[in-house]
């Protein structure tokens, strides 16, 4: 399926100018009609999933207590 840039920058969370610079530079494929540039939405599936994954992991971490210290001593 192809987007516009302003929908694909939408779906990934940057702005516009950064999908276009992108673009331009060559790291996002697209296809200009004339009047603006179409982008194939189907080369974001494995960033969007590794997106998904480190979310998941950072929860994960944030989530999980930090243990207690062996090594301290109360020495009152």
């Amino acid at each position: 399926m192809y987007k516009t840039v302003s929908e694909t920058a939408k779906d990934l969370s940057m702005p516009e100018e950064m999908v276009l610079r992108y673009i331009y530079e060559g790291r996002i494929k697209a296809v200009h009609d004339g009047e603006q540039f179409l982008i194939n939405s189907d080369q974001f599936d494995t960033y969007l999933e590794q997106l998904k994954l480190l979310k998941e992991e950072m929860e994960l971490w944030q989530s999980t207590p930090i243990p207690d210290d062996m090594d301290v001593r109360d020495e009152d």
